[in-house]
């Protein structure tokens, strides 16, 4: 890429859709998923987590191809040329750049495991051993195990002229057998396969000496077998293949009378779409390859040849082997929350002042005891919430179900089409209208994407409006995993703003003028431009405008032009941008005032944080949206003010030791490539998610109390009298 400024000739203004200023979305994410197996490959990490994280770089894979990928392959199927509109990629040169990444990406992966992972998880005494490998003691195991729990299970599918290749289902592993019958003369070649059941565990534990773990996998069983399955035949070959098929959901909203059903019809559908990626050992033979490529219709560049296990996922449930707890991180176990400090009662609590909560360093219970207390609180008469996603067994869930039992009014809007979350939402949107919750689907057209609870409080003669807003999900496993903030307050602007968006969101009421927050689609991204363009306008050279921003992913080309134009003004902007970043930084005279950092380390960074110094009279931004064109046009988002001032310098703490690491962070260039931040001579070592980890420590320290979590209770009238 050249370093020259674009210009237009017309008028002599800088053209800022030149498309050597933006990345290609795919590749952008492409490089964040390069980032994630960085962390697979540094050694100053525990081994069990680098299995972790190389178990991710391959989850974030398969997603990939099932979505973005298959989309792409639609695109093309269906004649479409037209380049997208930043870096002006037809979907085949997509298509095609992918392909080249991801094949590097896989080769990395797997020579990772070889030369690196395998041989530490051996010094630590765990290892991978093929049959050939097996002890006595560990074959007279093996076989019992074998006829007992997988044998019964297995079905093999012969493939000829009466029975066609089978339909296999997506993401699963496959044998593919070729063998010929002894009966047969002519010695003609059959063809077979075998699905490796993915109801058992995909590796067995073996009997091992004293100090060791030795496990095989199921795979390797089926294939040493695999005899017994066609007797009468003889095996002249046995090779793993998976199937990765196009997964994007194609819902015609608009023609369907009952959403559930639709999305119901659509999920069987995903698991048999179009083949988007097979992958095969490297040793498989060309016969067997030609009759799985034929059979798939699928290209040369989509076939993933490896040297090892497919599908690393597996690695996953591994990590988590007991006995080992050194070779993982230490636990940094969530805090009692600050804010709810020497408080026993949480409506009393927020009732005294606005409360933040930053999760996972301090604990996700306020939000769990928000909804619980409020169902069982006699004073309460409605709850109301969005779910996007949701947890396998979630109490939040238990507490609305239980709320409409106890006869209080509950609206629930669960979101149908959240990505590969879909039947666990239908099952819940189940339960809670069997329990007698309104339940309902969003609005045609849009995925409800935005996080707000609203419970409804009689307290006298007045009602209160007890509000929690949030950047993340109400789901209590990834509150664990994934950094967010939520807000509590009862402030009359924001509950009035939560009753406009459950009445829009509910019946037909028209978006209002917002008090205090701002939503998409109709909103947020003029909003978003009108805080740009008013720190352009107060920013002046002795004293330039700033803005930092957090987010997990920019894709949207209005807010990236609107960000190089602030650059060319002077504003100084930092963004951490965790995964997808589509604006080049550093360019010499549209974007050098413009520096993206990456930080990717154990907990996955999720929050979205907007910052202005708007002349000095500072503006904070928490918000449930990305700024990526689907969160602006295609969902409904909220963005929403942090304006207390002690909450706001919280904030403000975050995203300055979030700028200041430099142990995980990675600073993107206008080349396209991110390396990591490196520690300067006489800078302190700051790694930005122990340091918050060590803060909610010393914050919770300072209760001088039980902590709140065990004080909290609802008032009931009998408590009362």
């Amino acid at each position: 890429m050249g370093e020259m400024t674009a210009v237009n000739e017309k008028d002599n203004k800088i053209d800022f859709d030149c498309t050597s200023y933006y990345i290609n979305r795919e590749l952008s994410w492409l490089a964040f998923n390069r980032r994630v197996l960085e962390e697979a490959e540094d050694e100053n990490n525990p081994i069990l987590e680098r299995l972790k994280f190389l178990a991710i770089t391959s989850s974030n894979l398969d997603e990939f191809f099932m979505v973005r990928v298959g989309s792409m392959k639609d695109q093309e199927k269906h004649g479409i040329t037209t380049p997208e509109n930043k870096a002006g990629m037809t979907p085949r040169q997509q298509l095609t750049a992918i392909s080249h990444e991801a094949h590097k990406m896989v080769e990395t992966q797997y020579k990772l495991l070889y030369q690196k992972l395998i041989p530490e998880l051996a010094a630590h005494g765990i290892s991978f051993v093929k049959p050939e490998e097996l002890t006595e003691e560990q074959h007279t195991f093996l076989r019992t195990y074998f006829y007992d729990r997988i044998y019964p299970v297995l079905t093999p599918m012969a493939v000829d002229a009466s029975r066609p290749f089978p339909m296999l289902l997506n993401k699963s592993v496959n044998l593919a057998v070729m063998l010929e019958s002894e009966k047969d003369e002519k010695g003609k070649v059959l063809f077979a396969v075998v699905q490796v059941p993915s109801v058992l565990q995909r590796y067995i534990q073996l009997p091992s000496p004293e100090g060791t773990a030795q496990f095989i996998l199921l795979e390797d069983v089926i294939c040493y077998y695999v005899d017994f399955l066609f007797k009468g035949n003889q095996i002249l070959s046995v090779k793993p293949f998976r199937i990765t098929r196009n997964a994007d959901l194609t819902l015609d909203e608009e023609g369907a009378e009952d959403l559930l059903e639709e999305v119901q019809k659509e999920l069987k559908k995903r698991r048999w779409g179009a083949a988007v990626r097979l992958e095969i050992t490297s040793d498989m033979e060309p016969y067997m390859k030609s009759i799985l490529q034929e059979s798939l219709e699928i290209e040369t560049s989509d076939i993933y040849e490896v040297s090892g296990p497919l599908d690393l996922t597996f690695l996953m449930k591994f990590y988590s082997l007991p006995g080992y707890s050194d070779l993982r991180y230490q636990n940094l176990p969530p805090q009692p929350p600050a804010d709810f400090i020497g408080e026993s009662n949480i409506f009393e609590a927020i009732a005294h002042r606005d409360i933040l909560v930053h999760h996972p360093y301090e604990s996700f219970d306020p939000v769990v005891h928000f909804v619980q207390q409020a169902a069982e609180d006699p004073s309460v008469l409605a709850i109301k919430q969005t779910l996007y996603r949701v947890s396998g067994d979630s109490p939040i869930v238990g507490a609305l179900a239980k709320a409409a039992e106890n006869g209080k009014q509950v609206t629930v809007l669960v979101e149908l089409k959240a990505r590969f979350d879909e039947e666990n939402n239908i099952v819940w949107a189940k339960k809670l209208e069997k329990a007698g919750c309104h339940v309902i689907y969003g609005l045609v057209g849009l995925k409800t994407h935005c996080k707000i609870t609203l419970v409804v409080r009689q307290e006298g003669q007045k009602l209160i409006r007890y509000v929690h807003l949030g950047t993340g999900n109400y789901n209590d496993s990834t509150a664990r995993l994934y950094t967010d903030l939520g807000m509590f307050t009862c402030s009359e602007p924001f509950g009035i703003d939560a009753s406009y968006i459950f009445n829009h969101l509910s019946g037909y009421s028209k978006p209002p003028k917002w008090k205090k927050i701002e939503a998409a689609p109709n909103g947020l991204r003029n909003k978003i431009l009108r805080l740009i363009d008013n720190e352009i306008a107060k920013s002046t050279p002795d004293n330039p405008g700033r803005i930092i921003l957090k987010m997990n992913a920019l894709t949207d080309k209005k807010l990236i032009k609107a960000l190089f134009k602030a650059s060319v003004a002077g504003v100084q902007i930092d963004m951490i941008i965790r995964g997808i970043c589509c604006l080049r930084p550093g360019i010499p005279g549209v974007s050098e005032n413009i520096r993206v950092y990456s930080i990717v380390d154990r907990f996955l960074e999720h929050s979205r944080i907007f910052y202005f110094q708007n002349g000095g009279e500072e503006q904070v931004y928490l918000s449930s949206a990305d700024w990526m064109t689907r969160n602006m046009e295609r969902r409904v988002e909220i963005m929403f003010p942090i304006e207390v001032p002690s909450l706001k310098e919280r904030v403000k703490e975050i995203l300055r030791v979030l700028l200041q690491d430099n142990v995980k962070a990675r600073e993107l260039n206008f080349q396209g490539v991110y390396t990591r931040v490196q520690q300067k001579e006489g800078e302190k070592r700051m790694h930005s998610q122990l340091y918050l980890h060590n803060l909610a420590v010393k914050n919770a320290k300072k209760i001088q109390q039980t902590p709140y979590m065990k004080q909290l209770k609802p008032k009931t009238h009998v408590e009362e009298v």
